[in-house]
């Protein structure tokens, strides 16, 4: 959904992460993209190369006609660019190369040099900028020598030197070639960079969102059935001597596996496409009752003090399920049969305090829990801004005391 929403906000948005065409397997590795030969752009090039050679042939009637050598090294070097992607430290060092063979033998200046400007490109944009640099600095201190020095001794006959000026020119355009390349570069690394970064906030959210799934089935999964594993052992017990009482475990299993059940969708619910509104609403202080009447069920008396009060909905959960956290592993974890759940208010009036108490002792009894209740305690009210100490007290028994800020984290 968030691919789709991005590319619902228009062609700016794609392109500032880069051009769809660049999306290829081993960008911003350094490694050659994999796939088939660049031949649509390697085509036009060469009629290119071509044909500007033969019009510059014209303009250049001092220079060396174009015969089938000049041809064959043209045809040489476009062919190279075929294999600029998979291979582009051979490539810019082939066609600076040949370029500098059709120099030095005295063919017209022409487009020859537009091959070994692409082979640069390629080498600088694929992370080779030593190499790019190096095999262009080649063909510069090779026209130099021909230009300065050689010309006397190279065709055409009777051919006079390069300027200093003309020098100037031509080493302006290898600094315009080399700088554009790396202006390219630097742009396609910021791109891979920015794609890096977003699909890792992806796999963040992702993993947010399932740690939040998982905390939620763990806390309606071990409170219902620590009370149904409670009740079916009574149950058990009372079969034969106290059917009556049997059958009222058995209901309770009952309610219990189907509340259970009931949340379970409400979790799977969020699983759905986004955008959907939740089938019903998710549970809160509001809910109290219900949490109390479910631990005497399992034979736990809990005394409720103070009025909860009002709650995002975020903090409303979290408060819930902490209650019902500290109260299953009272039933599973501890002697005692009476616990205290206590509401106020800290930290002047913006702080929900949640206190649950009770006097033990621990009995060691594990209702087969995976010991993660403390632990998505502390994350639920972390995830908040809140706190939680849990612990066991000094005169005995266990403490469970949440501090929960009484206002969302994104409102303040």
């Amino acid at each position: 959904m968030d691919e789709r929403r991005e590319r619902g906000r228009g062609p700016a948005q794609w392109w500032h992460h880069g051009p769809p065409w660049w999306h290829h397997e081993g960008e911003g590795t350094g490694e050659p993209p994999r796939g088939r030969l660049p031949w649509r752009t390697t085509l036009p090039l060469t009629v290119l190369v071509l044909a500007g050679s033969n019009l510059a042939a014209h303009g250049q009637p001092h220079r060396e006609p174009l015969d089938g050598y000049a041809r064959l090294l043209l045809l040489a070097a476009c062919a190279l660019l075929l294999w600029r992607h998979r291979h582009p430290v051979p490539v810019v060092f082939g066609t600076a190369v040949l370029a500098l063979g059709y120099l030095a033998a005295g063919y017209p200046y022409g487009p020859v040099f537009a091959a070994v400007a692409v082979a640069c490109f390629s080498a600088v944009v694929a992370g080779r900028r030593r190499a790019a640099w190096a095999a262009v600095g080649m063909l510069w201190g090779g026209h130099l020598l021909i230009s300065l020095w050689l010309y006397r001794r190279l065709p055409p006959p009777g051919d006079t030197g390069a300027s200093a000026g003309q020098e100037v020119i031509v080493a302006t355009w290898v600094l315009i070639v080399l700088f554009v390349a790396e202006l390219v570069r630097l742009r396609r690394e910021q791109w891979a960079r920015e794609r890096a970064d977003r699909a890792q906030a992806a796999r963040r959210r992702a993993d947010a969102e399932r740690l939040r799934i998982a905390r939620e089935l763990h806390d309606v999964l071990a409170h219902s059935i620590s009370v149904i594993n409670v009740q079916a052992s009574m149950g058990l017990a009372l079969l034969d001597a106290d059917p009556e009482q049997a059958r009222a475990a058995l209901t309770t299993i009952k309610a219990a596996s189907r509340e259970a059940l009931g949340e379970v969708r409400q979790v799977l619910d969020t699983l759905r496409a986004p955008g959907d509104a939740p089938r019903t609403p998710a549970p809160g202080l509001g809910r109290l009752p219900e949490l109390v009447e479910q631990a005497a069920s399992a034979g736990l008396t809990v005394t409720v003090e103070g009025e909860p009060p009002r709650l995002p909905p975020g903090a409303d959960l979290a408060a819930f399920r902490i209650v019902q956290e500290a109260l299953t592993n009272v039933v599973r974890h501890s002697g005692s049969r009476h616990a205290r759940v206590r509401l106020g208010r800290g930290g002047g009036g913006g702080e929900l305090r949640l206190r649950i108490d009770d006097d033990g002792p621990a009995t060691g009894a594990d209702a087969g829990g995976s010991g993660n209740g403390l632990a998505g305690m502390r994350e639920r009210a972390a995830a908040l801004g809140g706190t939680i100490e849990a612990g066991p007290r000094a005169d005995g028994g266990f403490r469970v005391l949440a501090v929960l800020p009484l206002t969302d984290r994104e409102d303040r």
